[in-house]
């Protein structure tokens, strides 16, 4: 029982922190373009994460662990970040809150196949009609939309759930913020000289709120938000503390709204809704 709350009050930390990635990035986008500000959280995130790792004096992934960190490192700390950057310069941080929605799910079907698990009839159907739900959304005329922003987020959203289900499996072994640290550090090389490349022109354009998602994105989404999610999956297991993900669009929605004071229409809210619903139920029959 204490190992079940400890997972689930870090996956809760972990969520929470998470909520603020897609506001905080939409904030960064607009001071920063999207390849300076993937590979530049990138590269703060992997400085703390080498810093870490020296100071705890941790030993060296073994080299079969090298495929698994490179899926993650693919996953959440390339395409995730960069996808959504992308997609945040065509459609509001709502919008795209409501694709998050898709997660659990994402991350429940690279599970099963890298887990070999076999889910009843009953999670496919929650799945797929979870998926129509977020499709017949996007497609919609509601909000701000843009096909390229969409599918952009559908992209990330793949990704990410890729990520996510490599590295909770890895983490039982070499711990969860270890996993995030070597996945970070795998993607330097790659990271710095795209960072250097796409360098800003000039910095006296660039305000305090893209200072600040720079900021927030670096540290909190790329590094602290991993510490506790990977370790809350390891403790708790991924199938149930993975539930956690759905409460994601609601902590990203309120942030949008509240903060960013972006429009958030009930059709948002309802559709995020129908989609937690799907994703509950998906999950249940798993």
């Amino acid at each position: 029982m204490q190992s079940a709350g400890s997972g689930w009050g870090n996956g809760l930390l972990g969520v929470i922190i998470f909520s603020g990635s897609l506001p905080a990035t939409r904030v960064a986008v607009g001071g920063f373009s999207a390849l300076f500000l993937t590979s530049a959280r990138a590269v703060i995130a992997a400085l703390i994460g080498v810093a870490v790792l020296g100071l705890l004096r941790q030993a060296r992934p073994q080299r079969g662990d090298l495929a698994s960190l490179t899926i993650v490192s693919l996953g959440v700390v390339v395409g995730f970040p960069l996808l959504t950057a992308l997609a945040l310069q065509h459609i509001t941080s709502a919008r795209s809150i409501v694709f998050i929605g898709l997660l659990p799910l994402a991350t429940a079907i690279f599970a099963v196949l890298r887990g070999g698990e076999r889910p009843k009839p009953l999670f496919w159907l929650f799945a797929v009609l979870g998926s129509a739900t977020v499709a017949g959304f996007a497609l919609s005329n509601g909000g701000a939309a843009s096909l390229a922003g969409d599918l952009l987020m559908v992209a990330a959203i793949v990704l990410c759930g890729l990520g996510y289900a490599e590295g909770a499996a890895l983490s039982r072994r070499l711990g969860g913020w270890q996993v995030i640290s070597w996945a970070l550090l795998l993607a330097l090389p790659l990271m710095v000289p795209v960072a250097v490349w796409t360098l800003p022109s000039t910095w006296s354009g660039i305000g305090a709120p893209a200072w600040i998602g720079l900021a927030y994105v670096s540290v909190f989404s790329m590094f602290v938000g991993f510490i506790f999610w990977y370790r809350g999956l390891a403790i708790g297991g991924i199938a149930r503390v993975g539930q956690l993900q759905q409460l994601q669009p609601f902590f990203g929605l309120a942030l949008a709204g509240f903060l960013l004071h972006e429009p958030v229409a009930w059709s948002m809210i309802a559709a995020t809704a129908l989609v937690v619903v799907c994703v509950f139920f998906a999950r249940r029959f798993a």
